[in-house]
């Protein structure tokens, strides 16, 4: 494979790889940002393009700045330290553009300028630590031949190795007491010869440790055991308990299947609620330890005013929240609305979604658990009022065609998309196309650092449709 020297970079795609062009020909990279100059090793080759290895970076891009977590690049997270905050915001809304007029051959209107997050480290309200027997040891540990014995770690899967975890002392996504826990957590365990979880061969008692907090500043703690012994598990959670009593919900969990996921699994409370509440404009959700909860609260308040501003509700309106969640965005346009219908396929999500009207007193929204495309018929339609304007945020996948074909057939005066993939929301967006219009786009920056963003648009219903 071709070795190519002194390469600048020109520019960042999609899924955030950095792009080049050598002879004509795209060739894509990772770990760099426009203005470097580099030498890149051909990896593949490809009719239309080339990915490529970086081997040296000759001079450094004058938008390059010095990461400020050690953990960079190992840890495979925050990949865009390295590169200033407003030149992220910048390729973030061009890649919101590229999508949307490249794959939804969209006609765009002019895209208002993306919302920055005002915090852009220790933004996020929820982390998920990995318990493990086998840590990821550093190059000089490898150069050294040494046999190490500490290999107990708790912290991060090392990007592309499901069986190695790095070590994480200080992670600057999630505000304290998140890196406290963590580490006390981390020491308690080894000081008690508490077995870590062996990723291969799925033995060991400690397996993940869950940390949310809310901007009220509730705390939520998850241990995840692998395996049941008592003594240990009791003496473990009652040490966190009394170190950390501002914890408000410490909860547990015997997880013996072969993935992480909690959704299917019993959640056991040791100390406290089951649930943490956060408040929005004077609303108070709860978030229990199945909830989804987007996990940048004070970008999501921002986020949720964009959608109830898109959707320009005089109080008259029938709106369905489509991907419901919890109700979060039922329930903060409840008040502009005259009905408001949440639909969501997990069945504790829409629970607490309930709960979260109830505690509201909001009395005009109702909620229903099911898959979307099943629930969303002419049927139900006709039952509770065809919808006068859909709000829909729907997972990375984007939307069922049959979900599409219900919206449609519905006929709303206006669609709300909110999305974490403009990839995909482009692509449902061609499919509405013959009987929308966009008229509004905003993207929305929810992870700092990260080449992912989140993006509004507003569809109005053409005229004679």
């Amino acid at each position: 494979m071709p070795l190519y020297e002194g390469v600048e970079i020109i520019d960042i795609g999609a899924e955030g790889k950095a792009i080049a062009r050598v002879d004509g020909v795209v060739v894509f990279t990772t770990g760099v940002i426009p203005g470097d100059i580099v030498d890149l090793q051909v990896t593949k080759k490809r009719e239309k393009y080339q990915e490529a290895r970086v081997v040296r970076i000759q001079t450094d891009s004058p938008d390059r700045i010095p990461a400020f977590c050690k953990h960079f690049e190992v840890c495979g997270g925050c990949k865009w330290q390295y590169l200033k905050y407003d030149k992220q915001l910048y390729y973030k809304q061009k890649q919101v553009s590229d999508q949307l007029s490249r794959i939804g051959k969209v006609t765009l209107p002019g895209i208002m300028p993306i919302k920055g997050s005002a915090s852009s480290t220790f933004y996020r309200n929820k982390l998920e630590f990995t318990f493990s027997n086998r840590r990821w040891l550093t190059l000089d540990e490898v150069r050294s031949g040494d046999q190490f014995q500490d290999m107990d770690v708790l912290g991060f899967h090392v990007q592309g190795m499901f069986d190695k975890v790095l070590n994480v002392d200080k992670c600057w996504l999630q505000p304290e007491p998140s890196n406290a826990i963590r580490n006390t957590v981390k020491t308690y365990a080894i000081n008690h010869n508490l077995a870590f979880y062996d990723l291969r061969n799925k033995e060991g008692l400690l397996r993940n440790l869950i940390i949310r907090t809310t901007s009220t500043g509730e705390l939520m703690v998850i241990v995840n055991f692998f395996s049941e012994n008592v003594e240990k598990r009791e003496a473990l959670l009652n040490f966190l308990n009394e170190r950390f009593p501002e914890i408000t919900a410490l909860l547990y969990v015997i997880n013996q299947k072969g993935n992480d996921t909690i959704t299917d699994q019993d959640i056991h409370v040791f100390k406290g609620r089951d649930h943490i509440i956060e408040e929005m404009e004077g609303l108070r959700f709860i978030i229990g330890p199945k909830s989804f909860y987007q996990t940048n609260s004070l970008q999501a308040y921002e986020l949720y005013k964009v959608a109830r501003d898109f959707a320009r509700l005089t109080g008259n309106e029938v709106v369905y929240d489509l991907y419901t969640g919890t109700g979060t965005i039922a329930c903060f346009v409840a008040s502009e609305a005259n009905k408001v219908i949440g639909i969501e396929y997990v069945p504790e999500a829409i629970a607490d979604a309930r709960i979260n009207a109830l505690n509201n007193e909001i009395e005009n929204a109702r909620f229903f658990a099911g898959d979307m495309k099943n629930i969303l018929t002419k049927e139900f339609m006709a039952e509770h009022g065809h919808p006068d304007v859909i709000i829909t945020d729907p997972p990375r996948a984007g939307m069922h065609e049959e979900v599409i074909g219900a919206i449609l057939y519905a006929s709303p005066e206006r669609i709300v998309y909110v999305s974490c993939n403009p990839a995909t929301q482009a692509r449902d967006i061609s499919m509405l196309s013959h009987g929308y219009c966009v008229t509004r786009v905003q993207p929305v920056d929810m992870f700092p650092h990260t080449h992912h963003v989140e993006n509004v648009v507003l569809l109005e219903k053409l005229t004679g449709n």
